[in-house]
């Protein structure tokens, strides 16, 4: 992953959508059986993206149809749990719709905050670029 001028926001923002992703997959399989709730480990994710960030060499760049790929999107998906349930239900569903609508909540609070602070941060090259 290249330095981006916004920081790892830009990464939290990534791993706050996949999370939002997850939840919702959740809350739509609510109701089928042996389905089992899953979350991103976001503190462990966001670690992770903040080491390889410090460590990071720019993408490679392909200006022939022979040459190798430089590296892989970064995926969230080594950091994707299982939820255990506190009152799991009998026909083997993890998915307890309180908790899942209220991480979904929070999560969506989180991602328009990482949002606003990327906005912000526009805002603020947007004016030096007009020297105000």
């Amino acid at each position: 992953m290249a330095e981006s001028i916004f920081g790892i926001h830009e990464r939290a923002l990534q791993i706050r959508t996949a999370r939002g992703e997850v939840l919702a997959n959740n809350l739509a399989n609510a109701d089928t059986p042996n389905f089992k709730a899953r979350d991103i480990d976001f503190r462990q994710a966001i670690t992770q993206a903040e080491e390889s960030q410090s460590q990071s060499k720019p993408d490679l760049v392909k200006t022939n149809a022979r040459h190798i790929s430089g590296f892989a999107e970064a995926t969230t998906e080594s950091f994707l749990k299982y939820r255990m349930p506190t009152q799991p239900s009998l026909d083997g569903n993890t998915v307890e719709a309180h908790v899942e609508k209220a991480k979904f909540m929070e999560n969506g609070m989180q991602h328009q905050a990482t949002l606003e602070f990327i906005d912000s941060k526009i805002s603020g090259i947007r004016g030096a670029l007009r020297g105000e």
